[in-house]
């Protein structure tokens, strides 16, 4: 005895043999273009309500004191000065030299024409 032939697992089907056989779709709004005012949403563009008031870092003062280690320190700002220290009496030197910097810097004082506030 022989086992029945087994039947073919896919059907293919036939392709449509005229040219008009598949419907065209009508053309969709492009990506990102407004749909209307139809949802509710408004299409103007609002402002960005997180603004900042216009100040922003410009020198840092890193210091590391673990407790029964040697305290480092590192003062960088943004017109190049980069500075470190190692030891208690340099780290001391580096913080009062940090804050003479600051208020000399060029980044930080106003320009010709302009008032402090």
């Amino acid at each position: 005895m022989s086992a029945p032939p087994r039947p073919p697992l896919k059907s293919i089907s036939s392709a449509p043999s005229d040219p008009c056989a598949a419907a065209q779709a009508a053309p969709s709004p492009a990506e990102g273009e407004p749909k209307g005012g139809a949802e509710g949403v408004p299409i103007a563009v609002r402002p960005d309500p997180q603004q900042g008031d216009g100040r922003y870092p410009v020198a840092w003062l890193h210091i590391s004191a673990p407790r029964g280690a040697v305290p480092t320190a590192t003062s960088k700002c943004l017109c190049g000065r980069d500075r470190s220290a190692v030891g208690k009496a340099r780290v001391l030197a580096l913080i009062k030299d940090h804050t003479a910097h600051r208020d000399a810097c060029p980044l930080s004082t106003p320009k010709e024409g302009r008032t402090a506030a």
